[in-house]
Order: structure tokens, then C-alpha cells, then sequence
């Protein structure tokens, strides 16, 4: 039962974005036909490729032949260059998985052990620091944090490239762009969530029993605390995989979300739909994956 749940939360979430996307899109002014040809084009030549492309049949037609072909696995072709859109998410996407897993790790890296500290002092300076440091993070935009660490150790210290993917250096400015704000997120979560626990009866026990300081937090506090704490990391990690388009567009990361403003701008409406069906399935996924890690934290939700 459960997992017919599944199925059908899949189903509906995916459709939805589905439609919502497609009458969206249509509803924003500009005409990709009048953007291909320009102004000077006659009305001859743009009803020809409007026809060409399939722009002047009703829009639930359009939509009915649209799931059509993706009920095939086919993606249909990019209005501008022709090329088959699954080639343009299979080169993009490996890029934001890269980008995506590598921001997690530094979040995750600096946000539990931080959290965690930060618990264990809580009401000293330190935890004050930690709590300041945290929340001053969590409230520097992309578009902020992105320029001025650009600024810092690209052209003051000239230390990693400005943007592009020229080197194998250029990733580490987006993926500290998002893993700084993702690790202001994740400390004070674990704070928090450590801080509920650290009173509760059984970890007295286990401090009782001789349990060494560490393996009480670690194996007993902390398991106790993770259900919150895997929740943030599967929100963030829905967006990381979604596209993180201001970031990609500041840092020129070829991704999957500046593939999707560029084929906002274009008007190119197969590959915008299509990147926001990848976006959709990669939020489904990582929720599905994030129910199943919660089975495997806390042994009551099993």
C-alpha cells in the first residue's frame, strides 16, 4: 500500500509540474518563431515554421502530443538547434551532479560538526559564535556570496579561476557558494535537534553505564536527533539537483538550470519543459530516497 502511495504521488507531482509548466510557459510574452526569424521576417515565413514546428494547433493538442512522445521516452528536439534534447540533458546534467554532491559534502562537512559543537556548548561564547557565524551565512543570497568570493580569491588572490569549466579548480567557488549556505542551514539544525535529546532519560543511562562522551553523541544523541536534520539535507539536495541557476549563471556552470534560462530566453519550449521534467523527477527522488533513510534512522518509523 505504501508503495502504491508512492506511485501515485509520483504520478500526480510529475503531471502537475507537467501542465503547469507547459501553460506557463505559453502564457510568457514573446513568440520563438518571431525570436528565430526576427522582425523583418514575412508573415509568410513565420506561419511556415510555425506550422513547422507545431505552434499552431490548439495548446491542448500540443500537450496531448507532448505526453505522447515522452510516454516513448522521447524528448523531442530543441526548436533552435535541432538537437535531440535528451543529448543537452545528458551533457548538462552530469554538471550540476557534480556540482550538487560536492556542495552536500562541504555542507554537510562544516554543518554537522559545527552543530554538534555548538550543542554541546550551548549558553558559552562558543555556541554564541557558532549560533552568529551561522545565521549571518544563512542570510547571504548566491547572488551575493557568489561576486564577492569571486572577487576574494579569484582576481585579489587569484587563487581559482573567475568561472567556466575550464579546470578542474572551477568547480570549488560554486560548490563553496552552496555548501557555505547549506552548512548555516545544517548547524543550526543539528543544534537544535542534539539539544531536544541530550536531556532525554536514555542518554543519562548511557552516561550512567560509562558510555565514553563520544560514543554517547555520536551513536545515541545524534541518531536520535537525524529524522530533522535529514529532512533539510533532502529539501537542499533537491534543490542542488534541481539546478541552481542563479549560481550556474554567475560562475558560467553549463548545468541543467542555466540550461533552463537559456531556453527561457530562447522560448524554446521542448527543452524548457524538459529540463523542468528532470527538475521534477529529481525532487521526487530524493524524497522517496529521503523516506527510505528515515526507516533506517529511527527504527519507530519502520
Amino acid at each position: 500500500m505504501t508503495y502504491l502511495k508512492h506511485a501515485l504521488s509520483f504520478v500526480t507531482v510529475v503531471f502537475g509540474v507537467l501542465l503547469l509548466t507547459f501553460l506557463l510557459i505559453h502564457a510568457v510574452p514573446g513568440d520563438p518563431v518571431e525570436v528565430m526569424l526576427g522582425e523583418s521576417a514575412s508573415v509568410a515565413d513565420r506561419e511556415s515554421l510555425r506550422a513547422d514546428l507545431g505552434l499552431n494547433q490548439p495548446l491542448i493538442q500540443q500537450f496531448g502530443h507532448y505526453l505522447v512522445a515522452l510516454s516513448r521516452g522521447d524528448f523531442g528536439r530543441s526548436i533552435h538547434t535541432k538537437t535531440p534534447i535528451i543529448d543537452l540533458i545528458k551533457a548538462r546534467y552530469p554538471a550540476t551532479l557534480k556540482l550538487a554532491f560536492l556542495s552536500l559534502f562541504i555542507g554537510l562537512s562544516i554543518g554537522i560538526p559545527l552543530g554538534i559543537y555548538a550543542a554541546l556548548k550551548a549558553g558559552h561564547w562558543q555556541d554564541l559564535v557558532v549560533t552568529l557565524v551561522s545565521v549571518r551565512l544563512s542570510a547571504m543570497p548566491a547572488f551575493w556570496l557568489g561576486p564577492i568570493l569571486m572577487l576574494v580569491f579569484a582576481l585579489w588572490l587569484g587563487w581559482l579561476p573567475v568561472s567556466g569549466m575550464d579546470s578542474g579548480t572551477s568547480i570549488i567557488l560554486p560548490a563553496l557558494t552552496l555548501g557555505f549556505g547549506l552548512s548555516a542551514i545544517l548547524t543550526r539544525m543539528t543544534r537544535t535537534s542534539l539539544l531536544e535529546v541530550l536531556n532525554d532519560d536514555y542518554i543519562r543511562t548511557a552516561r550512567a553505564k560509562g558510555l565514553a562522551e563520544s560514543t554517547v553523541i555520536l551513536r545515541h544523541a545524534l541518531r536520535a536527533a537525524l529524522l530533522p536534520i535529514i529532512t533539510i539535507v533532502g529539501l537542499q539536495m533537491g534543490s542542488l539537483l534541481a539546478g541552481t541557476v542563479i549560481t550556474e549563471t554567475i560562475f558560467s556552470w553549463d548545468g541543467i538550470g542555466r540550461l533552463l534560462v537559456e531556453s527561457i530566453e530562447k522560448r524554446d519550449y521542448p527543452v524548457t519543459q524538459a529540463c523542468v521534467l528532470v527538475i521534477a523527477l529529481s525532487y521526487v527522488l530524493v524524497n522517496l530516497v529521503t523516506d527510505i533513510l528515515y526507516r533506517f534512522a529511527d527504527p519507530r518509523v519502520r
